[in-house]
């Protein structure tokens, strides 16, 4: 039976060479990405900001409406077709995207120092990212000696997923890069009797998957997770769930993981995930996450 501990934890991304959290205030935040510096909307950034003059390269304004709609102000400097990042042994292009992210999430920095700690005395092991995005989470745990399953229902993430692949010298790495619906790729892995090390899930509170599959994440988290619990078995090493953006309470999809994963027995834990702003040491929350480990070595 699985131990669960509710005493809520962080995980925290301090400030490094590929990003850093400058300032942060009265709803914006500045942030450096590699050699270029953005500001961006921040809900949860209540406070006044370190500095009153922030100087940027670029600037996302949000719409004036609810839709999450808005546009980038850049400065000519700024490549529209991106710019060559790294992430201890990944390289990567990070670009400014209509969504107003950078086509990858910095914060999830101690997410893959985690998963990659669980696996680190297996050779060969087999892990899942689910909503992989534009890869780099996967190069990361590919680089640490992980065999690899990228799944995103994006036919161009996948494919820059691809490229930052090629960028890192990691074509020839055993990676399965899939354009599906998570959530049925799953469900057909469970019926394969497949089984997996590690998965990583990264989900969108709402999307689209390449032949109209709508994920709602309210609705359709939760079968989402028994599918994996079966996909781990008990030589499994670790399950790490993060949720961005909706109302929801990390203790929420904990006792989510507590119901799936009972039989792997292994460590449930809760938390946030922050990023460490540069000017005082604010934490800035960026997404809440639930993870299951067995606490196994070989």
């Amino acid at each position: 039976m699985a131990e669960v501990s509710f005493q809520p934890g962080l995980m925290i991304s301090d400030p490094r060479a590929d990003y850093t959290l400058v300032d942060s205030g009265d709803g914006r935040k500045l942030e450096r990405y590699g050699d270029f510096h953005f500001i961006r909307p921040e809900p949860q950034a209540m406070w006044a900001p370190h500095e009153s003059d922030w100087q940027a390269d670029g600037e996302f304004l949000p719409a004036s409406d609810d839709d999450g709609g808005g546009r980038w102000h850049l400065n000519a400097n700024v490549p529209q077709e991106g710019w060559t990042q790294h992430w201890e042994e990944v390289t990567f292009t990070a670009q400014c995207t209509p969504f107003r992210h950078l086509a990858y999430f910095p914060d999830m920095d101690p997410v893959w120092r985690w998963i990659r700690s669980n696996m680190e005395d297996m050779e060969a092991s087999q892990a899942l990212n689910l909503f992989g995005y534009t890869g780099v989470g996967t190069l990361a745990l590919s680089a640490a000696g992980s065999n690899l399953v990228h799944v995103d229902a994006s036919k161009k993430s996948v494919s820059a997923a691809r490229d930052n692949a090629a960028l890192s010298c990691m074509t020839e790495r055993p990676i399965r890069w899939i354009i599906d619906d998570a959530a049925k790729f799953a469900a057909r892995e469970v019926r394969r009797e497949r089984r997996y090390d590690a998965i990583l899930l990264d989900p969108p509170k709402y999307g689209r998957g390449p032949d109209g599959e709508i994920w709602r994440l309210e609705e359709d988290l939760a079968p989402l997770v028994e599918s994996c619990g079966k996909l781990l078995d008990e030589n499994s090493r670790c399950l790490f769930l993060t949720v961005y953006a909706v109302r929801m309470s990390a203790l929420a999809i904990g006792s989510l993981l507590q119901e799936k994963l009972l039989h792997l027995g292994g460590t449930i834990e809760v938390g946030e995930l922050a990023v460490r702003e540069q000017a005082r040491g604010l934490l800035l929350p960026t997404a809440i996450y639930a993870r299951w480990s067995s606490g196994k070595t070989t």
